[in-house]
């Protein structure tokens, strides 16, 4: 017997707010029933786990232990540049100029989360 990861829970001060940024990165939308000001809300993934943002009354104070890690579909480069502009921030910079690395960005509420290069960006170092 195994268990399964229903979800990946996010502790924000504004669930609904966070939850929309999550859902301009990843392109997926919110659960149908969630609405501003709920306490928890959804981001419906279409494989594997659920994004859930709990509300909690205390701010983040460390880094993050656990994080996501996003491949984009277009180069990191051009991820990187559309994540900023939906307000992320970039925490630390990784990337090499090789074309290898990663960078570190934070969202709204300073969570960590990483991009990858991309399926695109992988092959051209290769090739």
């Amino acid at each position: 017997m195994v268990s399964v990861v229903q979800n990946v829970a996010i502790d924000c001060a504004d669930a609904y707010e966070l939850a929309r940024f999550w859902s301009a990165v990843t392109g997926c939308p919110l659960h149908p029933d969630d609405r501003a000001g709920d306490p928890e809300i959804d981001v419906m993934l279409p494989l594997g786990p659920l994004l859930h943002f709990n509300q909690v009354p205390e701010p983040k104070t460390a880094k993050n232990r656990i994080h996501l890690c996003l491949r984009p579909e277009t180069s990191r480069e051009e991820e990187v540049q559309r994540l900023l502009g939906l307000g992320a921030v970039l925490v630390a910079d990784h990337r090499n100029a090789d074309g290898t690395g990663w960078a570190v960005l934070g969202d709204p509420e300073g969570n960590e989360f990483c991009v990858l290069r991309s399926a695109s960006d992988r092959e051209l170092a290769s090739g």
